[in-house]
């Protein structure tokens, strides 16, 4: 699509082109011998309108050749012996736009029906009628202006195609790009997380030969480690597409809500309406909402409860967590990556998310996901 100063310079073009043709179509026209008859204006009329006419060559080229053919013989009907110059413009712009066997017919067409159109004008000799028809519209003429419409196609094709190949080549840069960094940030962060999963462990192996009782939350770092170091191996395995292990989705989600039980928040699950099959890709994100949420409530929220409810609809997923943590509509927190990134999630899924601080307090996150336009 031309958009621009490129499209205003085809525009212009294009007018200029039909002007310069219909004004030459013109002159020669009326530098021949003709009266002010009504065919003669008949005759005069097709001539600009056929040179008028391609100023629409590009959006339209098909109909354009056929408009120029059809005044190409109209004036010759009418007695004027003039090139058809008009019709070879439109040659070649349906060759260039890829309307080879239509522009081969209508040529075909138009070389046999000119002398016809000739004869009709008065002439009753039959070589000299098709003498007049070959010097309107020349095969050599012909030919070459369909070989070059034929040749810029060709040279625009192998354009789009170098054009689509650097594109693919600078995708696949981007994606060695991101799996480098995603490999060392795996390592990273999977040397950091082994180091707190390892003294967690050892802490509580220690305690529990020493008969101690292990406090819940050595024992909640101790499974976050755990399930971290599994998050970063199953994140970058998707990343290499050779993922062997199932991603987390909506079944995990209970899973979740008991881990924030052990670290001492009641937290509550409610699953509403016949369970039924879902898109993997709205089960990992309803997984995500609720990891998130939770995740947030206990860092942030300095909430004693938290409730989780999945309503499962015949064409959506509604999820909505709400906890009675310290958030006022008055005292909104600013929306940090985590909620960037479930909104970010929603929106592709085409969902609709709210998270915001409730009235009577504490802070909700609600979010409606399609199932039935999801693959």
């Amino acid at each position: 699509m031309r958009t621009g100063r490129s499209g205003v310079r085809a525009w212009v073009t294009d007018w200029a082109i039909a002007i310069c043709v219909a004004a030459a179509l013109l002159v020669t026209g009326l530098s021949g011998q003709h009266s002010a008859t009504n065919l003669d204006l008949f005759g005069y009329a097709l001539l600009v309108v056929g040179g008028l006419a391609l100023v629409a060559r590009r959006r339209a080229p098909v109909p354009v050749l056929a408009v120029t053919g059809l005044c190409a013989v109209g004036h010759h009907v009418a007695g004027f012996d003039v090139p058809a110059v008009a019709y070879l413009f439109a040659v070649y712009a349906a060759v260039r736009a890829g309307h080879r066997t239509i522009t081969v017919a209508a040529s075909v067409a138009m070389l046999a029906v000119l002398p016809l159109a000739a004869l009709a004008s008065g002439l009753h000799d039959t070589g000299e009628a098709f003498a007049q028809a070959r010097g309107a519209l020349e095969l050599a003429w012909l030919v070459a202006a369909g070989a070059a419409g034929e040749a810029v196609r060709q040279a625009e094709r192998r354009a789009e195609d170098a054009e689509r190949t650097r594109e693919e080549i600078a995708q696949h840069r981007a994606d060695e790009e991101r799996l480098h960094i995603a490999r060392e940030l795996h390592d990273s962060l999977t040397h950091q997380i082994s180091i707190i999963k390892v003294q967690a462990e050892v802490a509580v192996h220690v305690a529990r030969r020493r008969g101690e009782q292990v406090p819940e939350s050595l024992l909640a770092i101790q499974a976050a480690g755990r399930e971290a170091a599994r998050e970063l191996r199953a994140t970058l395995q998707a990343l290499r597409d050779d993922d062997t292990t199932p991603p987390r989705g909506l079944d995990d989600v209970p899973e979740l809500v008991e881990r924030a039980r052990s670290i001492g928040l009641d937290a509550t699950l409610t699953i509403e309406g016949q369970r039924h099959d879902v898109p993997a890709a709205v089960s990992r994100t309803v997984y995500r909402i609720v990891q998130e949420s939770l995740t947030n409530i206990a860092r942030h929220a300095a909430a004693a409860s938290a409730s989780v409810r999945i309503d499962c609809r015949p064409d959506a997923l509604a999820i909505r967590i709400d906890d009675d943590g310290k958030a006022t509509p008055d005292a909104a927190p600013e929306p940090g990556v985590g909620l960037l990134g479930m909104r970010e999630r929603v929106t592709a899924l085409g969902g609709r998310l709210r998270a915001e601080p409730r009235s009577e307090g504490g802070f909700t996150v609600q979010a409606e996901l399609p199932v039935g336009q999801t693959s």
